[in-house]
């Protein structure tokens, strides 16, 4: 199976006759990672994981195509019935053929003035782990941990304690297009080193490098 990282949080999964796309945000680049996909699956509603119009647009253009997502989500695109699918929190889905687990619930808490959304994390095939918007460590052996780098509701110390709780042999960073060069340089130095302590190999992908998993 083929991962390709797309800017932020949206990643692709592509096994040569199936793709399931995960978090097609705002700032990730939609038209390459939306197209010919089967599925789509959103962790929440936020922007930077969820571009609803350019979305709108993919599901208007093929009927084949089928978005899974928490209830808040999916009621937004009521209109295209059967193409959407609600999903819950410890529940097994079958997408695009791609198996799928979930965990989690909630986004993490950004600010205690801020209220809490859903946020539904992925365990896609037994194999890749995306979180979303959470630090949520799943109750399984994750093999590829997708650790989100920078965000307004993390600070480094808790992604690193993250990977060392997950211990995924692989991970690499999402949800980092906050960040300039030299301060992901210097997040991803961090888990790197601490994270390897323990097991887990931190790997780069700048947007649209892909990864074997």
């Amino acid at each position: 199976m083929e991962l390709t990282k797309f800017t932020h949080s949206c990643v692709r999964l592509d096994d040569g006759d199936r793709t399931l796309v995960l978090d097609p945000g705002s700032f990730s680049e939609l038209d390459e990672a939306l197209d010919g996909a089967d599925a789509v699956f959103v962790t929440h509603e936020h922007i930077d994981h969820l571009e609803p119009d350019r979305l709108r647009t993919a599901l208007s253009a093929d009927s084949r195509l089928r978005l899974y997502a928490p209830a808040p989500v999916a009621e937004m695109f009521g209109e295209f019935g059967e193409q959407v699918e609600t999903v819950e929190t410890g529940q097994s889905y079958e997408v695009a053929g791609f198996p799928v687990r979930t965990f989690g619930g909630q986004h993490a808490v950004i600010h205690p003035t801020i209220p809490v959304i859903a946020n539904v994390a992925a365990f896609v095939a037994d194999t890749v782990y995306h979180p979303g918007d959470s630090l949520i460590v799943p109750p399984v052996d994750v093999p590829v941990l997708l650790a989100p780098m920078h965000a307004p509701w993390s600070k480094t110390s808790e992604v690193i304690d993250f990977v060392v709780g997950v211990r995924a042999p692989k991970v690499t960073g999402i949800h980092d297009a906050l960040l300039i060069p030299p301060g992901l340089a210097m997040v991803e130095g961090h888990v790197g080193r601490l994270g390897g302590e323990h097991g887990s190999e931190f790997v780069h992908l700048s947007p649209r490098e892909t990864l074997t998993v």
